[in-house]
């Protein structure tokens, strides 16, 4: 007897990962940029430290908050389409089984057969069938809010640590060249990461990753140091 196989197929990952990888890019990003446009800016070692431990902390609790909005919105559409089709199927049922032959005629299957898949699957689950074949949405991937929230303060906090940490050892006549380059390291680095996990090209996902930083870190210093002048 020939053995199973079960297939692990990445869009399991899709949660966690976009949140996981979209927190600690923001973190590095922004908190790499903040040290670098307050040092160009001419403040003091400490100026800059104070900054930066400030842009960790605001930067997680936004990105926490953003993201529990952002999914929590999406549970609350997907609930009430499922709402609206169980209203349909009460009102409507046949019609409603109609509509999802028609579904399965779009995608390649004969009508007869179409029709009988139909009325199996909703005699097994009338409203799982509709919201995953009309509606798109899936029971194994269902929204949660506070996993993204704390997946994205996590790793907005990881990154932002990367770039302070390497502001802290290093003397302030220095701590440019040092801090963005080691930010645009861990960059490279969770840029390739997170290509690798989803299956996509390593060297592509790192170099849009280190691309789009390095411009963000280049025109914040610019803008620290045109505003350090003129102060």
């Amino acid at each position: 007897m020939a053995k199973f196989h079960k297939k692990q197929h990445r869009m399991q990952r899709i949660g966690w990962l976009r949140a996981a990888v979209l927190g600690a890019n923001d973190g590095i990003v922004s908190t790499a940029s903040l040290v670098l446009g307050v040092a160009a800016a001419h403040a003091t070692h400490s100026g800059v430290m104070i900054a930066g431990a400030a842009g960790l902390v605001a930067g997680a609790m936004s990105m926490a908050a953003g993201e529990y909005v952002s999914v929590s919105s999406q549970a609350d559409t997907e609930r009430a389409d499922v709402s609206l089709e169980r209203k349909g199927l009460s009102a409507d049922k046949k019609g409603e089984m109609k509509e999802l032959a028609r579904i399965y005629v779009g995608r390649g299957i004969a009508p007869s057969l179409a029709k009988e898949v139909a009325r199996q699957l909703m005699a097994h689950d009338a409203i799982g069938a509709h919201a995953r074949d009309e509606l798109g949405i899936s029971a194994k991937l269902p929204p949660r809010p506070i996993q993204a929230a704390l997946t994205s303060a996590g790793a907005v906090a990881v990154g932002a640590a990367m770039p302070l940490l390497a502001a802290v050892i290093v003397p302030a006549t220095g701590l440019i060249p040092f801090v963005a380059g080691v930010s645009l390291l861990f960059l490279a680095l969770l840029g390739g990461l997170a290509a690798h996990a989803g299956g996509a090209s390593v060297t592509k996902g790192a170099l849009r990753v280190t691309f789009w930083g390095a411009l963000a870190m280049a025109v914040t210093a610019g803008v620290g140091a045109l505003f350090g002048r003129a102060a």
